[in-house]
């Protein structure tokens, strides 16, 4: 042996240090199968426990801050699979593992077959953000679908109770672990979605190892989720869990309690918010009430100086004096109107053929008496040429011409032969067979060129 190193030995402390270095430095993080035993969970928190299997055992560590993100409780005489570091316990020289991840030895395969689903459903873009829709603001019904005697309908209701009592809740029922929840819990979405009379659904489950919460990672189910035409919300486990069911939905809650605050309105809040409204109401309104006291007491100085029943008063004063100066207008119209169709009905009858015939009567009487004895030719013969002149005189008649439909139009008196003389806006006067009227010129058409 060397003298010197008899001279300067090592500490126990030193060597175990070294040990220590020598060990980590030398294994990375490596992956262990055994059987737990032995375990302890001392007031602090952490784990500490054998791994052991048929022919050997080691000592391992588990501490608070990993631990505490563990999804099942560890129990002795239990098979688990960990990822843990290789060191030295120096105080005592004890060789052993920290654990830094542990799961139940069966969900090596489990989290190898939920990795490949989640990457064959990703690839399809059922996943996609874009798929994903908003929930209702203020649902009128929530579904929730989950086991009736589990823990995360109590929390379910205990948060909506809170935040939003008025908002009914419909359970579908359903088993949400073992072989048969699968089928189970996508004939109970279809149930809630065929109803039609909730606008967002909640599908989850309390917490669970990976193969407790497996029915969630059913891919007809996963399929369901995505193609609900109800917004869902995945609430399964809580926060450290994950199921494919979060990717699929609408949107995933990290627990049934979240799921409760995210679909619920709160309640305290909106009251609170309201109170504010209400009081910018009241301000409002006391500044509107303001303002309308206002304009009332300068319309009420207004009427003081020009009241309304004044204004009606001197109103009916003057539609009576509008109502005189029409009637005589309308009369001096009249009047004006009847002096000159008098003339001109007087000039009409005298025109007649009538007191024509009635003349040529009176001269052929006469003339009777003066013949001595009647000549029977001359008598025809007067008599064919008075029929002649009759029907010569009816003819040129204009009561003859007005009765074929003719009308005789007169402008101040006198017959109206050409339009040169007419302009628009002026009276004429029209004599039928039978009565006559007046009409104003709107238009004038000159004659033709030919004409």
């Amino acid at each position: 042996m060397d003298p010197s190193s008899r001279s300067q030995p090592y500490s126990v402390s030193r060597l175990n240090l070294e040990a220590q270095g020598l060990l980590e430095g030398s294994f990375p993080l490596i992956w262990l199968q055994g059987e737990l035993s032995n375990l302890a969970r001392p007031r602090s928190g952490h784990l500490y426990f054998s791994l052991k299997d048929d022919r050997a055992q080691v000592s391992g560590a588990m501490f608070r801050n990993r631990n505490s993100l563990l999804r099942f409780q560890p129990r002795d005489g239990q098979q688990v699979l960990v990822r843990a570091r290789i060191t030295l316990y120096v105080p005592r020289g004890g060789f052993q593992i920290i654990v830094e991840h542990m799961e139940e030895a069966g969900e090596g395969a489990l989290r190898a077959q939920f990795d490949a689903l989640k990457a064959k459903l990703e690839s399809e873009g059922l996943f996609a953000q874009e798929r994903k829709r908003p929930l209702p603001a203020w649902p009128r019904q929530i579904g929730v679908i989950t086991s009736p005697s589990g823990a995360a309908i109590r929390d379910i209701l205990h948060v909506l109770q809170r935040r939003a009592p008025g908002i009914p809740v419909l359970i579908f029922p359903t088993p949400v672990q073992g072989a048969e929840a699968p089928a189970q819990i996508r004939a109970a979405l279809e149930r809630a979605t065929a109803r039609g009379d909730c606008d967002v659904l909640v599908l989850g489950r309390g917490g669970g190892s990976l193969e407790d919460l497996w029915a969630f990672n059913d891919e007809a189910l996963v399929r369901a989720v995505a193609a609900s035409p109800v917004p869902v919300v995945s609430a399964v486990g809580h926060e450290v869990d994950v199921a494919l069911t979060d990717f699929a939905a609408d949107v995933r809650a990290p627990t049934p309690s979240a799921a409760a605050e995210l679909i619920s309105p709160d309640g305290e809040a909106l009251l609170q918010r309201l109170r504010v409204l209400a009081r910018r109401q009241r301000h409002s309104m006391g500044v509107a009430v303001k303002s309308q006291h206002q304009r009332l007491d300068g319309l009420t100085r207004r009427l003081q100086v020009r009241h309304p029943e004044r204004q009606l008063e001197q109103t009916r004063q003057l539609v009576d004096e509008q109502q005189a100066r029409m009637a005589r207008a309308l009369s001096h119209k009249l009047a004006l109107l009847q002096s000159r169709w008098r003339p001109l009905d007087v000039r009409l009858r005298q025109q007649s053929p009538a007191q024509q015939v009635a003349r040529q009567a009176q001269r052929l009487a006469a003339l009777r008496r003066r013949l001595p004895v009647p000549l029977s030719h001359q008598r025809r013969h007067l008599e064919q040429r008075l029929t002649g002149l009759g029907r010569r005189l009816n003819t040129a008649s204009p009561l003859a011409t007005l009765d074929r439909g003719y009308s005789l139009t007169l402008v101040d008196g006198e017959p109206l032969r050409s339009v040169e003389t007419l302009k628009a806006g002026q009276t004429v006067e029209t004599r039928l067979a039978k009565g006559a009227f007046e009409a104003t010129v709107t238009r004038v058409t000159p004659p033709a060129e030919s004409d």
